[in-house]
């Protein structure tokens, strides 16, 4: 009987290293994981409530460190060979595709990509869009006032010397927010007008911050006078009551596509989609709208309540995010070179 257990303990080895769905229990191949890693460039305030809703909804817990897109890109290559978290979760599309000529994502089509227009998603399923993020500029009212000014409605308004160590917006090193102020600046006035332009914007800069978001409070309680910012952060802290006006430049903006992708060799690599097919699904966008979470939903099915999210409205500028993610290394090195180095 003991020579018999042994050789059905051996036969039972030998089909779980061949196959191994018998070792984890599942006949299909999917072992059963409940939980993931990920690194979230969209903000923690965000992100929390999302990734709760996907756990409420599957029961698969998530496990996320926040990091703005350029600490998240640089270390997801470093990684590369052994990935420390399954998932990147949000921050801008070029952030992805720059990381795809890097060979660290996973091709995956969520369940109802197809309900996402094409533009709003990798053509070749390496990342999928969950949002729509035009930028914008944030500025104080009360400032505005003082100084007698209108809302700023092209980019050169931000060279009035009333602005001079007015300003607050984000560092390209670190922030997607400020490599998305590169691209939209290129597109809307040529890449020489652009760096000329940022220049001598540099000269009413305060202070780049690290994350995109880091100077709305600072403009909110009036340290700093105006920036520009995604169109999601602005409509956040201007819904908390602070004297605050959104407007867009009329020369217009280019706009970045929140997306969602699974890195290359991850570890759980079943919770991770997952969370792909639930945040391709209705549930995503629907849930983003009822929480406030201004997001522009790249579904068209999910209904937009908030006037200001209405891009009809704004002079939109395609800038395709291929072209964003081949460009964005050179581009941050110029503005280095060109504009805070100067």
């Amino acid at each position: 009987m003991n020579k018999l257990l042994k050789k059905a303990a051996i036969v039972f080895f030998a089909v779980c290293i061949a196959f191994p769905m018998f070792a984890n229990g599942s006949s299909d191949g999917k072992a059963a994981e409940t939980e993931l890693n990920a690194y979230s460039i969209m903000p923690e305030k965000y992100a929390t409530p999302i990734l709760a809703e996907f756990t409420k909804d599957t029961g698969i817990k998530v496990n996320f460190v926040r990091l703005s897109s350029g600490e998240a890109l640089s270390r997801i290559i470093a990684e590369k060979g052994n990935p420390q978290v399954d998932c990147l979760w949000g921050g801008p599309s070029d952030t992805y595709d720059a990381g795809v000529a890097e060979g660290v994502f996973e091709q995956y089509k969520p369940a109802e990509a197809d309900k996402i227009p094409a533009n709003y998603r990798s053509p070749d399923n390496y990342w999928t869009g969950i949002g729509i993020i035009p930028l914008c500029f944030l500025t104080n009212t009360n400032f505005l006032k003082k100084n007698n000014l209108s809302a700023p409605t092209s980019w050169y308004d931000l060279l009035d010397p009333a602005y001079k160590n007015g300003l607050q917006m984000a560092d390209a090193r670190t922030s997607g927010t400020a490599t998305e102020r590169i691209y939209s600046l290129v597109k809307a006035v040529g890449e020489k007008e652009a760096f000329d332009y940022q220049k001598k914007l540099n000269a009413n800069v305060q202070l780049y911050t690290k994350s995109g978001a880091g100077g709305a409070l600072p403009i909110a309680n009036g340290q700093a006078a105006s920036g520009v910012f995604y169109l999601v952060d602005a409509l956040d802290i201007t819904h908390q009551g602070y004297p605050l006006v959104i407007s867009f430049p009329k020369e217009g903006i280019t706009y970045g596509v929140e997306g969602s992708g699974i890195l290359k060799g991850c570890k759980h690599p079943n919770a991770a989609r997952r969370l792909m097919d639930w945040a391709s699904t209705k549930k995503l966008g629907d849930f983003m709208m009822a929480n406030k979470i201004c997001y522009i939903p790249t579904r068209p099915d999910i209904k937009v309540d908030d006037p200001a999210l209405d891009m009809k409205k704004m002079n939109l500028i395609n800038a395709p995010s291929a072209w964003k993610g081949e460009n964005r290394k050179a581009y941050v090195e110029k503005w280095i070179k060109e504009v805070i180095q100067q």
